[in-house]
């Protein structure tokens, strides 16, 4: 029973590994923001992985993901150290309360965390790595430019990464919070191997 219960378990985390991956080709620009910053819901699966499985199943879709797309970058692997940092940074955290919390209550808090948690790391994770290793394909200045076209009171990285990036980060995990709460119910039997 038990060695049943971890094959659906590895079986349902590789399926929203795959599902993942492909939310993460279908990424799109949005307003207000510098191109090189792309929007999409692949945190999506791997919260509902954490929340269902625990938090390394949440990180094995993150890992997963990104291994597979790094194939296919534009960013020379640095979108995707990212997004692997942020989103393991938002579903961990997210899966551990959840495991202790089984409530909607619970999972609320649990996603607020990890959203918030995912938007304050941003700002430390792109000014002290990915920007550095970006500044490889686009100069720091370019990189301020891209900002202060939208915002010309952006005068550094800090400016930038606090008013645009943060904000930003913290909307895209709301975004999978919000479907998250609408689908993960209907669903968790199905994961679970209970239908």
């Amino acid at each position: 029973m038990k060695r049943t219960k971890e094959i659906k378990k590895m079986t349902s985390t590789a399926m929203l590994a795959a599902v993942a991956t492909v939310l993460m080709f279908f990424s799109f620009n949005v307003p207000l923001m510098p191109s090189f910053i792309k929007m999409d819901l692949s945190e999506l699966p791997a919260l509902i992985a954490s929340f269902a499985f625990g938090p390394i199943s949440g990180m094995t879709v993150c890992l997963v993901k990104n291994l597979i797309n790094v194939f296919f970058t534009t960013t020379g692997g640095v979108g995707e150290i990212s997004n692997f940092i942020l989103g393991t940074t938002f579903v961990v955290p997210a899966g551990i309360i959840y495991q202790k919390i089984k409530t909607k209550k619970g999972a609320i808090i649990a996603s607020f965390v990890g959203a918030a948690s995912m938007a304050i790391l941003s700002i430390f994770s792109n000014y002290y790595l990915v920007y550095p290793v970006y500044t490889a394909f686009m100069p720091m200045e370019a990189i301020i430019a891209a900002y202060k076209a939208i915002n010309p009171n952006v005068e550094t990285l800090w400016d930038a990464l606090i008013w645009f990036n943060m904000p930003f980060t913290f909307i895209k995990g709301m975004i999978s919070v919000v479907i998250t709460m609408l689908i993960y119910k209907p669903i968790e039997p199905i994961l679970k191997g209970k239908r």
